[in-house]
């Protein structure tokens, strides 16, 4: 029987990754997406037990913070094997609340490193923004081909895509509705934010500008800023890359839900011919 989930949870900080995680660049290796987002559950729990022990009134009233910024540096590859999260309340506060995740792998080394700041949430029922038009619902999408392989792999196997604009095999920008097809671990829904987190790694993957055999364009980043949680299982990146002469890159995707808009991702990108 195959993988079911995204990670195998073998205690309270140590998973082992499956193969419905791994990447498109090397077999042994995860996509970026599969690692940012359960590095951004632990940082919401970490957060959240915080605000509980720390912070709940002598009437048992209680303050919850919202996740408006994470950000993810991959430092090296994640293997596809056991992985160990731990996190550091870096700023407890009673409005700001920022903390940091590291993720290291068998070796030893951090492969993985990020920081979630969170903003205390509090009733406010005057909200401005400018009018952003929202793309079509996923049902009026298409499926996303990808070649068929020898291996497993998250972009075909851990997810749902429906494409409404552009198309994810050619060229330029595209506009993607993407759902978890897998839990992040057995037994438990995955959050709001791991959603967001896992979706928001395929904007440059979605707006590329190269063939994968042509030249590699990848990510050693992932910042995501929000000011609306998703509603739902599916979550649209509205993408774009722009490139450079130099050799560097970066992808824009703006994010939605079926209610509008909830944010923005950016990567930088490193672009080098093969």
């Amino acid at each position: 029987m195959g993988a079911t989930s995204l990670f195998e949870q073998l205690d309270h900080d140590r998973f082992r990754a499956t193969e419905l995680a791994r990447g498109p660049w090397d077999p042994d290796a995860l996509h970026g997406g599969p690692p940012g987002a359960l590095v951004a559950g632990a940082l919401e729990d970490v957060v959240a037990t915080f605000a509980r022990d720390e912070l709940t009134g002598d009437d048992g009233t209680t303050v919850s913070f919202f996740p408006a910024r994470f950000t993810a540096e991959l430092l090296r590859p994640v293997p596809l094997d056991e992985l160990v999260v731990e996190t550091t309340l870096r700023r407890p506060g009673r409005k700001i609340c920022i903390a940091d995740a590291t993720l290291t792998g068998p070796d030893g080394k951090v492969c993985l490193a990020a920081t979630l700041a969170t903003i205390r949430s509090q009733p406010f029922d005057q909200p401005r923004s400018d009018e952003v038009a929202t793309p079509p619902p996923a049902s009026g999408g298409w499926g996303v081909k990808i070649a068929d392989g020898e291996h497993v792999m998250f972009a075909r196997d851990g997810v749902e895509h429906r494409v409404v604009a552009g198309r994810f095999e050619d060229p330029g920008p595209a506009t993607d509705w993407i759902r978890l097809a897998a839990p992040m671990v057995d037994g438990r829904e995955p959050t709001p934010l791991e959603r967001v987190i896992a979706a928001a790694d395929f904007g440059n993957g979605v707006s590329k500008w190269f063939d994968m055999d042509e030249a590699l364009f990848l990510n050693p980043d992932l910042t995501v800023n929000l000011h609306r949680l998703p509603v739902g299982e599916w979550v649209c990146i509205d993408a774009v890359t722009r490139l450079g002469t130099e050799g560097v890159g970066l992808a824009e995707s703006l994010l939605f839900d079926e209610d509008g808009p909830i944010g923005r991702a950016t990567q930088s990108l490193l672009v080098e011919g093969r």
